[in-house]
């Protein structure tokens, strides 16, 4: 075996089971079981006692070289992720198992405690990419609204917003259909897809809908999970969706839940499947100054417009019922609000205007953040008027949804390699590659760049400041009421509707 000379395959096979002991993921008794199903996909017949601390990660790559030298497993990183997720489906509890515990421990313990617990079991599995995301590059910058968190995701690759509109016009005939179906528990993968053995969902029941609860594979933050429908259907926003958010946050008052624009440009990468994030998190947004009150005229219900670069709403309640009306309020008068001045307009040929919504609750106090979204095209600005312009593609493209909205800028990996080319250039003058697409910035950083004797850490720093700048200024490009006079008084204009 490679990178093993101590053990044997089939002392590694019961190191596995052992560790998967020791990481709570199946009891002492189901040892003998484990081992057999593991005998079994790697043709070996019979186990040999061994003693080690390896983590079962490590144990797991073990076994994974042994597949590949002797023809089990293909040496790719695709064949390879989906053979380890295999085996940890061999070693994870079934899904009455875990569906049953968890629900044992939230009676007996609460909602806190039971999520703590399911997202323990989903790192020790492998479901959750520990390794994979600990690579991911993160750090603050301060703005004009405040703190921007600014994340270069090397876990995931970059999407392009037409491959994201061209996913929502696609006939979906594939199984399981998306990777947020009820179908993915179990599934052995394919190429392009990746396995699901080690997966599993808890069923929830919102409204008169039953819904699911699982952690995200790669996430961004504490405890990312994502809420999704038991049904295939296309994102929508509507107050039936505020009232599950609602629901959500009164059986799991510990997490936020956030939703997605439901339009190409302004939605999420994934706008095919229905669904709500939420997760232990406090986004940037959360922590804006108010720019102005206003006053709706209902009792108990507070409004105000925050200091973002994206037009962001926040609603505070003791009453649910109030907190909802509200923002079922403000929902319908943007879908039809237009503003030709300022470049609004809620409908052309297909309709434009939506929202992306946060609800958290503070002990009592209910809590809601819309952000107007609007998603029309002209000539100029192709992608969409408050999109990311064309200026500022060279760090991200890709669609501004929940998270970036909330003020985690989600970056592709891409940019690891190609700011490291940028800090080079700024300290040595050597060539900028010539297909690279920071050529235009890299002029503007040497105009403010700093005189006095640099050295790589200063100019990190001061690469990383920039891009959080940039990262800025692609939101501002967001906001339908920009955050001067003039998106004031049209903010105030829209309000009025309401």
């Amino acid at each position: 075996m490679e990178g093993s000379r101590e053990w044997t395959p089939e002392q590694v096979v019961s190191l596995f089971c052992q560790a998967a002991v020791q990481s709570g993921l199946i009891e002492q008794e189901d040892v003998d079981y484990s081992i057999n199903l593991l005998l079994d996909v790697l043709k070996l017949s019979a186990p040999q006692e061994a003693a080690s601390l390896l983590p079962i990660l490590l144990l797991s790559d073990l076994l994974v070289d042994y597949a590949i030298s002797q023809g089990l497993c293909e040496d790719s990183l695709e064949a390879k992720d989906r053979f380890s997720t295999r085996m940890f489906g061999l070693v994870t509890p079934g899904p009455a198992a875990i569906r049953e515990k968890f629900n044992r421990i939230k009676d007996q313990s609460g909602a806190l405690a039971a999520t703590d617990w399911f997202h323990r079991l989903c790192l020790n599995n492998d479901y959750i990419k520990s390794r994979r995301i600990s690579e991911n590059l993160s750090y603050q910058v301060q703005t004009p609204s405040g703190v921007l968190e600014v994340l270069i995701n090397l876990s995931q690759p970059e999407k392009d917003p037409r491959d994201i509109i061209a996913a929502r016009l696609t006939p979906q005939k594939s199984y399981p259909k998306c990777l947020l179906c009820r179908e993915n528990p179990g599934y052995a993968g394919r190429p392009g897809y990746p396995a699901r053995q080690n997966h599993h969902i808890i069923p929830l029941q919102l409204g008169r809908e039953t819904w699911y609860f699982q952690y995200s594979p790669t996430p961004y933050y504490n405890q990312h999970c994502i809420i999704f429908n038991g049904n295939h259907q296309i994102m929508k926003i509507t107050p039936s969706d505020f009232q599950r958010m609602v629901q959500f946050v009164d059986s799991y008052p510990h997490f936020f839940i956030g939703c997605n624009a439901d339009l190409p440009i302004v939605g999420g990468s994934l706008i095919t499947h229905e669904h709500f994030h939420g997760g232990l998190y406090q986004f940037p947004i959360e922590k804006a100054k108010i720019w102005f009150e206003f006053d709706i005229k209902a009792v108990g219900v507070k409004l105000e417009a925050l200091v973002w670069p994206m037009t962001c709403i926040k609603i505070e309640s003791l009453s649910k019922d109030k907190l909802l009306s509200a923002m079922s309020r403000i929902l319908g008068s943007w879908r039809t609000y237009s503003d030709p001045d300022l470049g609004i307009l809620s409908k052309t040929e297909v309709r434009h205007n939506t929202l992306t919504t946060l609800v958290r609750k503070q002990g009592e106090n209910y809590q809601a953040y819309l952000l107007l979204r609007n998603n029309r095209c002209t000539a100029e600005h192709p992608l969409g008027i408050f999109h990311p312009h064309q200026e500022y593609h060279h760090i991200k493209k890709e669609n501004i949804g929940l998270i970036e909205a909330l003020g985690l800028m989600v970056l592709p990996g891409r940019l690891r390699r190609e700011l490291g080319q940028v800090e080079d250039f700024l300290l040595t003058q050597s060539p900028m590659p010539s297909d690279s697409p920071h050529r235009m910035w890299v002029k503007e950083l040497l105009e403010t760049l700093p005189q006095e004797p640099l050295d790589e850490n200063t100019v990190r720093e001061y690469v990383k400041v920039q891009t959080g700048n940039v990262c800025y200024s692609l939101l501002c490009d967001t906001g339908v009421f920009k955050q001067d006079d003039q998106g004031k008084a049209g903010l105030n204009r829209f309000l009025e509707t309401v």
